[in-house]
């Protein structure tokens, strides 16, 4: 159950590449979060994307034309990650945006893209008026899975 948050700089974005990049990157971070593939996991497996008027490094505001740079931000149950996730996470997201991008050589440079993995601690994730659980995620998503 990903929340996914794509900043990237305002008009870096044409039409195909957001698609491309909205049609693959929840897909492959339910992958690594090991979520099932069923229409209630999808369903509850979110991205936004948040274009940003104006992105500064270092102080100065990103040249227009410039390559972009890219947020994303990954909220996951607490306990749902350990290393080997994070890691595939952060793998998953850097591969969608470089495949999605003309010079995907340039995602081995670490000021193009970060991925921040947040988990959110047990009893702070809320849907329908009341607090999900770990447990209520597990028994939603696993609906029509056959287990």
């Amino acid at each position: 159950m990903p929340f996914v948050e794509l900043f990237v700089p305002k008009g870096s974005l044409d039409q195909e590449r957001r698609e491309k990049i909205g049609a693959q990157l929840v897909s492959e971070v339910m992958l690594a979060e090991g979520a099932p593939d069923t229409e209630a996991a999808k369903a509850i497996s979110w991205l936004v994307v948040n274009e940003i008027d104006t992105w500064f490094v270092g102080g100065r505001p990103l040249p227009a034309g410039s390559n972009p740079k890219y947020v994303v931000r990954v909220g996951v149950p607490a306990g749902s990650m350990n290393d080997d996730k994070r890691r595939d996470i952060v793998s998953r997201v850097t591969r969608v945006l470089a495949d999605a991008d003309q010079d995907p050589d340039r995602f081995a440079d670490p000021a193009t893209a970060w991925v921040h993995i947040n988990e959110i601690p047990e009893g702070n994730w809320g849907a329908g008026g009341q607090i999900v659980r770990i447990e209520d995620i597990v028994s939603l998503t696993a609906a029509g899975s056959g287990e």
